[in-house]
């Protein structure tokens, strides 16, 4: 098929409120058949954002779904060496901020959220998994909850 809507899953990650500077992962997606991931980053409501109290998305990656098995992905698991997404302000309500392009060879990959001592904001984290081994099945995926 030469549509794209053949060749990828969509998986949602899930829904993150974030306060202050407490971290917040989002689950994990399973790349198993694919051989690209690109992890994306919208947010909802962003009440205080502003330059001193933003907020970063960095990836991360693993073998193991268990959160204290979670590695920061580097530059060279990236398609352009972009590892983090960062939102500094408040007027980035209800937008699609950014995303980062996975190519590593773990087997799991996520978000984690850390925000300043400001932070008050709602995100949506999904992942958009292409180039399957075999047509996937479905084109919603489900999610891997961190142990």
């Amino acid at each position: 098929m030469r549509d794209g809507k053949s060749n990828l899953q969509i998986v949602h990650l899930g829904t993150l409120t974030l306060s202050g500077t407490t971290p917040a992962a989002s689950a994990w997606v399973d790349t198993r058949g694919f051989d690209e991931c690109t992890i994306l980053l919208s947010t909802n409501t962003v009440t205080d954002a502003g330059t001193a109290s933003g907020f970063t998305a960095t990836g991360q990656h693993s073998d193991l779904t268990t959160a204290a098995s979670a590695a920061s992905i580097v530059a060279a698991d990236t398609t352009d060496g972009t590892i983090t997404v960062t939102v500094t302000a408040d007027g980035d309500d209800n937008k699609d901020i950014g995303a980062v392009g996975y190519v590593g060879s773990k087997r799991y990959v996520r978000f984690n959220v850390v925000g300043t001592t400001g932070t008050d904001a709602a995100v949506v984290v999904r992942a958009i998994l292409s180039n399957a081994a075999r047509a996937p099945t479905t084109l919603i995926g489900t999610s891997v909850a961190a142990t």
